[in-house]
């Protein structure tokens, strides 16, 4: 019997954004219009799968914080989340749960978090593929020298994000 996987769609200041979840929680929360979608559906065809364009309680929870979030409401989301990776990137997923609101993070100091110091590209590219953005704060991590790098949704959209929770920080449009 195949999984069901429940889709639906949030408008956002930053635009549409596509939000898939099991019964366990979050699996994939990501820009409609990213790249990143590619990915996505990659891995949804290796897995047996019945995606239902419906709502469940995942998705009506994630819905309502991420609207608090972008009202200021909300500093930490509590939704619970169901990530597929390998070992690694579910690790470095996790840590970046620990990346407090407001604050940043180099992708060094990141490795260092997870205990593998030289890993720093490694990192860099399973921050890439976090598959659940906003929630798990992968725009929390910029360069070593202070400069906003990579984002699958936009350098843009990372800068709007992190002015959002920290209005003090230097990035301007």
């Amino acid at each position: 019997m195949p999984e069901t996987l429940y889709k639906s769609e949030i408008d956002s200041p930053l635009g549409r954004m596509d939000i898939y979840a099991s019964t366990k929680g979050i699996r994939y929360l990501n820009y409609s219009d990213s790249h990143k979608i590619r990915f996505i559906l990659k891995a949804l065809a290796q897995e047996t799968l019945e995606i239902q364009e419906s709502e469940n309680e995942h998705i009506r929870l994630a819905k309502k914080q991420l609207q608090d979030y972008f009202e200021g409401k909300r500093q930490k989301f509590d939704i619970p989340l169901d990530m597929r990776g390998t070992e690694f990137q579910i690790s470095v997923w996790e840590s970046l749960l620990e990346i407090p609101f407001g604050k940043t993070i180099s992708y060094l100091e990141q490795a260092k978090s997870i205990g593998n110091p030289k890993a720093v590209r490694a990192v860099a590219n399973a921050n890439g593929r976090n598959p659940i953005s906003i929630i798990v704060p992968c725009h929390r991590v910029i360069g070593a020298n202070g400069q906003l790098t990579g984002y699958a949704g936009g350098i843009n959209r990372k800068k709007f994000l992190i002015n959002l929770e920290n209005p003090m920080t230097e990035f301007d449009f």
